[in-house]
């Protein structure tokens, strides 16, 4: 048996998984108010204090409105990477408000796209969040910004915050933080990854609470009475009274009815301290004084693709109800996609600012790109990588850390020559190369619009 909980935050019985103490095993060592950094020997980056909670400003403006007793829409934003795009915590948190407070509307704005981080959750929140007007946002990308420097961690998540209270200072945004199998250790020590702590560190900056929905997982897993990471019970499968719970079968997504279901237990503890806290936090817009860092990314945003941008075989796809399949697909996310299908076809701009990027999609028909900067040397970017079974939202890194007050010249022509898709694949994901050649065949490139820190020069 294992609990879930009801609309009024109190625990109940789901048959199947065994039922654990949340007090006796957190750790108890740890302050959930604590702020103190833990050195690593990993690397010199200090490490925050493991907390489930830490409250900080609170969602004041958030609580306010769904108290005030009135039947009117509130909307909560999800931006993050595939943990949130599942139907799990995502899902289950939004049914769980919505029962908590019947006499609201909620609803959500989807903006969680797999295998994707910060720095392109940054450009993207503009049109995938913040014109939907959320109320509440949360932000979850500390597993996929896992490898990331901190300071880019900072540059990104300061960009997103800063542009969401530009948007609107009455917002409020709570950073979640979820758990793959190389965080588990440091989490059982007491310590945050190295990407929540960054995270982290802009949190206490702008007050902005934050929730760790692996605190649990990782007692539990510590205890012998959680499987991180197994082969997931058959439907007819009745597991003894006594067996360990299995999180997740690949060491990162949960499972839905069991991962998930504790990362939602960790909202609704975390809930209530968020409640708790309102007493002293009125509700008021939030201000954007000084920054953190000076190069945040805050001007990140994405720029059309134009037509006098591009020379060689490019067709812009159709993306109405009987366009392209792939067009029609990602329609939501690339409203204009582009789609290069002959060597030579390039795109070629000028612009004045640091960053610059390609939304876009990679695929098992992806080519090979060559990307001159300044005109620098070449620089080789594939739209495959060893996942590429599918179709999926991705980025081409173009450049970064240029002279911001500088014009800065950027070509980028598919290749004639091809990747080696066998090589790049996954020896998991080879039999479907195998098996389906005609899909790996072409070698193309699917564009849909440029993400910029800076502006066109014509």
């Amino acid at each position: 048996m294992f609990e879930a909980i009801d609309k009024t935050g109190k625990t109940g019985r789901v048959p199947g998984m065994k039922a654990v103490s949340p007090l006796s095993l957190l750790f108890l060592s740890v302050s959930l108010l604590a702020t103190a950094p833990i050195a690593q020997a990993q690397d010199d980056y200090p490490r925050r204090e493991a907390a489930e909670c830490r409250t900080r400003e609170g969602i004041p403006n958030f609580l306010d409105k769904l108290k005030q007793g009135e039947k009117k829409e509130l909307r909560i934003g999800y931006l993050g990477g595939s943990i949130t795009a599942a139907p799990g915590w995502r899902v289950k948190s939004l049914k769980w408000l919505q029962e908590r407070y019947p006499d609201s509307e909620l609803s959500e704005i989807n903006a969680a796209i797999g295998g994707t981080g910060s720095d392109l959750g940054v450009f993207r929140v503009e049109q995938d969040v913040l014109q939907h007007k959320p109320d509440l946002l949360f932000v979850e990308f500390a597993v996929n910004d896992g490898g990331a420097p901190p300071e880019r961690i900072h540059q990104a998540m300061e960009g997103i915050v800063r542009q969401t209270w530009k948007a609107n200072p009455e917002t409020d945004i709570i950073f979640v933080y979820t758990l793959s199998q190389p965080f588990l250790e440091d989490l059982q020590d007491g310590a945050f990854s190295r990407s929540a702590s960054a995270m982290e560190e802009l949190a206490d900056f702008y007050g902005i609470p934050s929730i760790h929905f692996g605190m649990e997982v990782a007692a539990m897993e510590k205890a012998g009475t959680l499987i991180f990471k197994g082969e997931k019970p058959k439907a007819d499968e009745k597991p003894a009274a006594d067996a360990p719970i299995v999180f997740s079968t690949d060491g990162v997504h949960p499972l839905v009815e069991t991962g998930h279901e504790l990362y939602l237990q960790a909202i609704a503890r975390s809930w209530e301290k968020l409640e708790d806290c309102v007493g002293s936090k009125e509700p008021k817009a939030h201000e954007l004084g000084d920054p953190m860092r000076e190069d945040h990314w805050t001007a990140a945003k994405l720029v059309p693709i134009q037509e006098s941008m591009l020379s060689g075989g490019w067709e812009k796809l159709d993306s109405g109800e009987n366009g392209n399949p792939i067009a029609v697909r990602f329609a939501n996310r690339l409203p204009e996609m582009w789609k290069a299908s002959e060597p030579g076809a390039k795109i070629a701009f000028q612009f004045r600012g640091n960053v610059a990027n390609i939304y876009d999609l990679v695929g098992p028909d992806g080519g090979q790109l060559s990307v001159v900067v300044d005109g620098g040397e070449p620089k080789t970017l594939r739209r495959i990588d060893g996942y590429c079974t599918y179709h999926r939202l991705s980025k081409s890194s173009v450049a970064g850390g240029l002279d911001a007050d500088a014009v800065h010249s950027v070509e980028i022509t598919l290749s004639d020559e091809a990747p080696n898709k066998k090589e790049i694949l996954f020896e998991k994901n080879r039999p479907d190369l195998e098996k389906n050649p005609a899909k790996y065949a072409d070698n193309v490139w699917y564009a849909g619009s440029l993400m910029l820190i800076g502006d066109i020069v014509e």
